[in-house]
């Protein structure tokens, strides 16, 4: 029997829902219509949804219709919740598209209709609420044809349906004049995207849904799975106090207490609506929700499935949650975190250094189910801040990036090719390297590093996108290359590119509608001119003008309550993201925000690179001239021009010698080396040497310590004391050594001198991490700073500092050796020396 999974899709009040109960009701699925508006729909069974008569988590439902069996996805139509829709794409069948006859296509169906042709899903039309309608069929067909012109009406004759079949292609034609056309022509036109059935009907009526049913029996292919298996994650939900994976099986079958990627599938369900039904096994096609698989995440490819590319919609919106007072952030933090996992696109984050916690969100009404959500399952109230649009960052012109990493004993070059490209490709990433430069295995620890995080821009600090990065050379050491380097030295090649090339702040725009009163016409074009926005004047309906157009969405966010109040209610606005464009006014938003991409230095743009032992930062503008490998890619400047023969007189040949050689004349001495070499670089000062040693990570790593502290931590401190003051003694340089007292309340924290060493206890809340990190930053103009710590974080860190890292196995040999050759060497100048008075009381004492 053929399977199919459909997915129903439409903007808000299409009657979306109200087509799922009627396909449900007329298969026999469910004994009796609901209704949104009673609130007694199949599918809306979450209150929220039954409250608002929208729907806002996408569900599914089984029924059978002749020889096909469906697994009906019924999908949010709020734009809100597009996230949710866009999810459910990735298992899909086919689809069908759900258009208000009252209304016509709208802005966010043209955004539904590109997702679909995207993920190349078969489209079946069904045009809603045409027993109401003022629109005759024509107009509507004029309406669906821009969208694709393919789109054919099949509730024509049969003779007729064909007929419009065959202007679809010029093989449809061929197939029509020769009477070649059937079921199985048009079942593989759909399948191909080629042609796309349309239905005018009335969901709540009943009308011609039995004929949609029919076309989606007869003319979606029966799909065939390979044997292995596979399977594509699109939902995540959290019931029974476990976490539910909802998954397409697409090869092979699952059955309980089978291993997937070393997690068991405790328990499979096949839901339809609210009911399930527990099974011990599923078979390739079919959609099932999964228990046991806690490291599963959306949108992963298990089995022989390639991961899936990132979603197309994305938020446009950032807020800051504002908690109780009594609340517990971190707590928060963590219950987000469950929110997260049922809609990555939330992207929770949280700032160590302000306490606050941000969230992406698509609208206010988002924001209401939010606030419920949270309320209902962690029974904390919250609320939202005003919220401020996400900006992102593109080049205008290609370049090379370099990046290099080398303090002591560490190295690594990497050369990235920055793109632009059009508006919402997003990031791209590419390897041109060979292997005989770079060896493979770092070529793909590099692409792993450009893929795993956000990217900042060095605009504003927004996230990068629209452009093509790829890998065109590197440089590995033999000897002193570790995998955290090629971490460093491909972010900074990142950053160095976009400092060194024209950068372009994008914005999020809307597309708009806005039906209004004639009479206020020219007060919206004003208002949308004031905004930066385009539009155009459609035709009007009766008294109402229409205009369509775009507009950044910082300027027109709240403008649906200005329209409200200019028409008195009569005026109405429907929008949704028509994605990123230029800011309009980029200086303004840059100022305004503040970022310094050269102070910011989690993210910096500059290199490091060796010298005498020690590394020292280049700034990004200088790389180029201390960088190891030659550019790969040559910018206009530097291509070769046609060579254009011309005459050249003598005095110009000497001008040229003398620009080359110098003057011509007899030399009365030869010039030093660095005379001739002016601009080499002479360093004459020496960095002081400054060392800081995190106290308790030294104690608990070294053995003789380590025994002391479990008996007496005051005595391993002590001791400790005492060791690096005789080290310091020997060395001559200033020395730090840093305790932890984060956890004393009410701690000011200290600094002590005991005439050898400093000695730091820290105050309140502050680690020895973060002393260390902050004293680095602040030490590292004046003096060459060692660290000395076996936490592999804080070495991560300061190694981003330009400081030097020693572990602390590494520090004790060091000052084993240092203590024991400095006694070596105070004993053999005793024993050259002597002791004079010692010497005389001896000589006394023979005389006598």
């Amino acid at each position: 029997m053929n399977h199919q999974v459909i997915g129903i899709l439409a903007h808000v009040d299409a009657g979306k829902t109200t087509l799922s109960e009627s396909l449900l009701y007329l298969t026999g699925a469910i004994r009796k219509k609901g209704r949104v508006d009673h609130q007694d729909a199949f599918l809306d069974y979450d209150p929220q949804e039954r409250d608002r008569g929208i729907t806002i988590f996408s569900k599914q439902a089984r029924f059978s219709w002749k020889n096909t069996r469906f697994t009906l996805i019924d999908t949010p139509g709020h734009v809100d919740f597009s996230s949710e829709m866009e999810r459910s794409l990735s298992v899909l069948d086919a689809a069908i598209l759900v258009i208000n006859g009252c209304d016509g296509v709208q802005s966010h169906t043209e955004t539904i209709w590109r997702l679909l042709m995207h993920y190349q899903i078969p489209v079946f039309i069904f045009v809603n609420k045409m027993d109401i309608s003022y629109l005759s069929k024509d107009k509507l067909m004029e309406d669906l044809h821009q969208l694709d012109m393919r789109i054919t009406d099949v509730t024509l004759s049969m003779e007729e349906a064909i007929e419009q079949m065959a202007t679809s292609s010029d093989e449809m034609f061929q197939k029509y004049m020769d009477h070649k056309i059937d079921d199985r022509t048009i079942q593989q036109e759909i399948a191909s995207l080629h042609l796309f059935g349309c239905v005018f009907g009335s969901a709540l009526k009943g009308d011609h849904v039995e004929r949609l049913l029919d076309l989606l029996d007869t003319y979606t292919v029966k799909k065939t799975y390979p044997p292995q298996f596979g399977a594509r994650v699109f939902k995540i939900t959290h019931e029974d106090h476990k976490k539910w994976v909802h998954l397409k099986i697409t090869g092979g079958s699952l059955k309980v207490k089978e291993k997937i990627n070393e997690e068991k599938a405790d328990q499979i369900r096949l839901y339809s609506g609210d009911r399930y039904e527990s099974v011990q096994s599923v078979e390739a096609g079919e959609i099932c929700a999964v228990s046991g698989l806690n490291e599963v995440q959306i949108h992963d490819a298990l089995g022989y499935e390639k991961p899936s590319h990132a979603p197309l919609l994305t938020s446009y919106m950032k807020y800051r949650l504002i908690l109780p007072e009594a609340c517990d952030v971190l707590n928060m933090v963590r219950n987000l975190k469950m929110l997260s996992e049922e809609d990555p696109q939330l992207m929770v984050s949280y700032e160590e250094a302000s306490k606050q916690i941000y969230l992406q969100v698509m609208g206010e009404v988002q924001i209401e189910i939010l606030k419920n959500l949270i309320l209902d399952r962690f029974s904390v109230e919250v609320e939202f801040d005003q919220g401020r649009v996400i900006f992102k960052e593109t080049i205008t012109e290609s370049v090379e990036g370099v990046g290099h990493f080398e303090p002591l004993r560490h190295y690594a070059e990497v050369h990235l090719l920055l793109e632009p490209l059009q508006r919402g490709e997003g990031l791209i990433f590419d390897n041109r390297c060979s292997e005989d430069v770079l060896a493979k295995n770092w070529q793909r620890l590099v692409m792993t590093h450009l893929e795993e995080k956000v990217h900042k821009g060095v605009l504003t600090g927004s996230a990068i996108t629209d452009m093509k990065i790829t890998l065109v050379t590197g440089k590995a050491h033999p000897k002193h290359t570790e995998g955290g380097d090629f971490r460093e030295a491909t972010y900074r090649a990142l950053r160095q590119g976009l400092r060194s090339t024209t950068s372009l702040l994008l914005e999020p725009y809307y597309a708009f509608q806005l039906t209004l009163p004639a009479n206020v016409l020219s007060r919206a074009i004003y208002d949308i001119e004031k905004m930066h926005g385009t539009f155009q004047v459609e035709e009007n309906q009766g008294e109402m003008s229409v205009l369509s157009g775009k507009a950044p969405v910082r300027l027109m966010r709240n403008y649906q309550l200005e329209v409200l109040n200019y028409t008195k209610g009569r005026g109405k606005m429907i929008c949704s993201l028509a994605g990123y464009e230029e800011c309009v006014d980029q200086n303004e938003v840059i100022a305004s925000i503040g970022y310094d991409c050269d102070s910011d230095i989690e993210n910096p743009c500059g290199s490091v690179f060796c010298r005498n032992g020690a590394g020292f930062l280049v700034p990004y503008d200088k790389v180029e001239q201390y960088m190891h490998l030659k550019k790969v890619v040559r910018s206009d400047a530097e291509k070769y021009r046609p060579y254009q023969p011309r005459k050249v007189d003598e005095e110009e040949v000497l001008k040229v010698y003398e620009r080359t050689y110098g003057p011509i004349q007899t030399r009365l001495y030869r010039p030093s080396k660095v005379e001739i070499e002016e601009n080499i670089e002479v360093k004459s000062d020496i960095k002081k040497q400054c060392l800081l040693v995190d106290g308790y990570n030294i104690i608990h790593a070294w053995e003789e310590l380590a025994l002391l502290a479990k008996d007496n931590l005051d005595a391993a401190r002590n001791r400790l004391i005492d060791i690096l003051s005789s080290y310091q003694g020997y060395r001559k340089c200033l020395l730090i050594l840093v305790f932890d007292a984060y956890k004393v309340k009410d701690n000011i924290g200290s600094m002590t001198y005991n005439g050898s060493i400093y000695i730091v206890y820290t105050k309140t809340a502050q680690t020895a991490d973060a002393y260390i990190e902050k004293a680095t930053h602040e030490m590292n103009e004046d003096y060459q700073v060692r660290v000395a710590t076996s936490d592999f974080l804080e070495q991560l860190i300061i190694s981003g500092q330009q400081a030097l890292r020693i572990s602390a196995r590494e520090f004790e040999k060091e000052v084993a050796f240092v203590c024991e050759t400095g006694m070596k060497e105070y004993e053999s100048k005793q024993k050259r020396i002597g002791h004079r008075m010692l010497e005389g009381l001896r000589e006394a004492n023979e005389k006598k």
